[in-house]
């Protein structure tokens, strides 16, 4: 990087800095600061929400997966997303929407403590609260690493000044901050990947490569297989499940997107753009990844500097600037949106069961905890971020594929399928028992079962297992010992009835006189 680099960097961050000084003047409560009081047009959420999904480990962890085995990057990833978000558009999108419009929550885990019970939700909440520190702490590593390789400051140095600028405008505009961010982010991305699009287009070209012609080249030999190795069907079909629940809520920042809209038909419409830009962008983006083993000779055993070393070897200065702008645009997103969903999940669902005080909380008090909760969050995950590479984690792509695909099952489950009307005869006993199997059985296949079995668990069982054991048991126990009790079925006939949406949406309605009336009905119509 030169002066020019740079400039463009340094322009970046007060840029984002000041969008997080602009959106204060929106936050007045603990509502505007979590779901952005239910204002946010579809398709500012649909951006906000496809941005939030990604950070710089696609390009360094999904980079090397690019450069060791090609277009599998996009089969097993990019595209169990999108098709993930298009089924949650209609089957998850507008029921979380009801959860703020219908239930008045600000936190996606909220409306858990009367679906189940308080201990079903404390578990769900404090589990979710720790993957995430985890999860984030690999987007900081990621981008800290790239960061490295372009400047030459150290893997800290890099986690403090990215982590210290997110928490700034996050902590100060809430989640219209986040999704403003987003929205330039996507801006700058957009050029980024042009760039980088064309360049490598360029640079075949100059060394008599056609666009389609590359794929014949001996080093990009079965390159175009779309399963290979330990990304087979199994983990494809995985993959699609985790991705369903963690895309469209599981994860907790990308309910909020949902939640931020102004009714369940806009939620809807948010998701099938993200959906969209989840099938098509990333196609312009690995293209330069694919055609990586042509053009440079991968360090790093996995491959995950070869984006970072065909960037340098191809982008004047200024572009180069640009794109390492890039790379922080998608970490910052993913980053400041986990963030404020945790500090949403603590703030409104945690600190009231620590504390008699804090369900006392006015306005401002819940506003300025939801604050000190933001940056406390960004600090753990920071320090969680120096112990990514360890032998605990062992480096990036295993944080992110094998510990937070392989736990998201047991977490999201419980929350995903407890929306829908198929699944309300599973109560608290199914929810736990679900969760804690699926927990044991993600530490069966990591770890003990590892010592007998050669070579290990593959990948695609480390993922799906837990995935299986929880799905199984939630239903099963459901079916076994159901605990469908009228007040339980009011909630659900809540989030799950569509008739005047856009009135319930506009007109808040008292939780207790919906409730009653709900109730009535449930009773009237039977549990059939």
């Amino acid at each position: 990087m030169n002066s020019l680099d740079w400039a463009v960097l340094i322009g970046y961050f007060g840029v984002m800095v000041a969008i997080g000084v602009w959106s204060h003047k929106r936050v007045d409560n603990v509502s505007d600061f979590f779901t952005a009081g239910g204002k946010m047009p579809w398709w500012l959420s649909g951006i906000s929400h496809h941005m939030s999904g990604y950070s710089a480990v696609m390009f360094t962890g999904y980079a090397g997966i690019a450069y060791t085995y090609g277009v599998t990057s996009f089969v097993t990833w990019s595209f169990p997303i999108a098709l993930g978000i298009a089924i949650g558009a209609t089957l998850f999108a507008p029921r979380i929407n009801r959860l703020r419009s219908r239930l008045h929550v600000a936190s996606p885990l909220e409306y858990l403590k009367n679906r189940y019970d308080l201990k079903t939700q404390q578990a769900l909440a404090w589990s979710g609260m720790l993957l995430k520190i985890v999860d984030v702490g690999a987007k900081w590593a990621a981008i800290a690493t790239l960061l490295s390789v372009f400047t030459g400051i150290s893997l800290n140095q890099g986690i403090l000044i990215t982590g210290c600028i997110t928490a700034v405008y996050c902590t100060i505009g809430g989640l219209w901050a986040d999704a403003l961010t987003e929205l330039g982010q996507f801006v700058i991305q957009l050029l980024a990947g042009v760039a980088m699009f064309v360049a490598v287009i360029m640079e075949l070209g100059d060394r008599g490569i056609g666009f389609l012609d590359a794929w014949d080249q001996p080093a990009l030999q079965g390159h175009d297989k779309p399963l290979v190795a330990d990304y087979g069907a199994v983990f494809l079909l995985a993959f699609l499940f985790i991705k369903l629940f963690e895309y469209n809520g599981g994860m907790l920042n990308q309910a909020q997107r949902y939640m931020a809209t102004a009714t369940p038909r806009e939620a809807t419409r948010s998701a099938r753009l993200s959906a969209v830009l989840w099938l098509v962008w990333p196609l312009v983006l690995f293209y330069p990844m694919w055609m990586s083993p042509l053009l440079v000779d991968a360090q790093k055993p996995d491959g995950s500097d070869s984006y970072g070393l065909m960037t340098e070897q191809l982008l004047p200065h200024g572009l180069l600037g640009l794109v390492i702008v890039g790379f922080f645009s998608h970490t910052m997103a993913m980053c400041s949106s986990d963030a404020n969903a945790i500090a949403a999940v603590f703030t409104r669902d945690c600190a009231p069961v620590l504390s008699a005080r804090a369900r006392a909380w006015s306005q401002r008090t819940g506003l300025i905890a939801a604050r000190i909760a933001t940056v406390v969050f960004l600090g753990l995950s920071m320090a969680a971020a120096t112990q990514v590479n360890s032998p605990t984690f062992k480096d990036i792509i295993t944080v992110v594929i094998k510990w937070v695909a392989g736990l998201m099952g047991p977490m999201a489950i419980p929350m995903m399928l407890g929306l829908l009307r198929p699944f309300r005869r599973s109560g608290p006993t199914a929810a736990l028992t679900s969760w804690s199997m699926g927990l044991l059985a993600f530490w069966l296949v990591n770890y003990p079962i590892n010592w007998n079995v050669e070579g290990g668990v593959p990948l695609q069982y480390q993922v799906s297992i837990p995935l299986a054991v929880s799905l199984v048991l939630y239903i099963l126990i459901g079916f076994v010992k159901p605990e469908d009790t009228p007040e339980r079925l009011a909630i659900i006939e809540k989030i799950n009835t569509d008739d005047d949406d856009g009135a319930a949406a506009a007109i808040p309605t008292p939780a207790g006189a919906v409730e009653d009336a709900v109730v009535t009905r449930v009773k009237d119509r039977g549990r059939s």
